[in-house]
Formats: structure tokens, C-alpha cells, sequence
């Protein structure tokens, strides 16, 4: 894949991430250090709470696996199995940009 075309792509994925995260963020900007005990709100708040936290960790983890690709693209190793060295195809970076492994070995993670 052409560097230019992914780092637009890498670009993109990171801005898509970051304003779900400050979405998310946003919704409950005290996060669980200020919550009141468990009972003192309704269990709708409490699961609220807790999917958002999850969303959380997912966006986070999505960002992460962004600057490892970030630095792929950095050290020329984008499009390129972190595991096994074998190209990643365009159309699966073009839909995943921060792609780590080939589909089959995605596959076989059982991912």
C-alpha cells in the first residue's frame, strides 16, 4: 500500500477513535472515582456505567493497536504480518487500517 494512502487512513482511524472516546468520556465525565455506592443510584445508571467502561477499554485498545501501526508505517513494516511477514492485502487495510495479521492467521487466533 502506498505510505501516503495510509497514513490518511491510519489518520482517519485515530480521529474516528478519539471522538468516541471523548463522547463516551463526555456522557460520564466523572468517571467511577466519583460514583455513589452501588444501591444509591437505579441499575439502569450501574450498567450505563459499566458499558461505558467497556467501551473504554475497547476504543483504547483500538488505539493502541493504531500507534503500533503508526510505527509500522515508520519503520516500513506496514501491510506486513506481524507475525508471520506476510503482506497484508490492500483491501483488508483499506477496511481494518490498523490490521496486525493476514485474515488466515486471524483465522487461526480464532479471533
Amino acid at each position: 500500500m502506498d505510505p501516503e494512502r495510509a497514513q490518511e487512513l491510519l489518520a482517519r482511524e485515530r480521529a474516528r477513535i478519539e471522538q468516541a472516546l471523548g463522547s463516551v468520556r463526555k456522557a460520564n465525565p466523572h468517571g467511577a472515582a466519583n460514583d455513589p455506592e452501588p444501591g444509591e443510584r437505579d441499575s439502569e445508571d450501574l450498567y450505563q456505567d459499566e458499558f461505558d467502561a467497556g467501551q473504554v477499554t475497547d476504543l483504547t485498545e483500538q488505539l493502541a493497536a493504531v500507534e503500533r501501526a503508526e510505527a509500522r508505517l515508520a519503520a516500513g513494516t506496514y501491510g506486513l504480518s506481524v507475525e508471520s511477514g506476510q503482506a497484508i492485502p490492500d483491501e483488508r487495510l483499506e477496511a481494518l487500517p490498523a490490521a496486525e495479521l493476514t485474515t488466515d492467521e486471524e483465522r487461526a487466533r480464532g479471533s
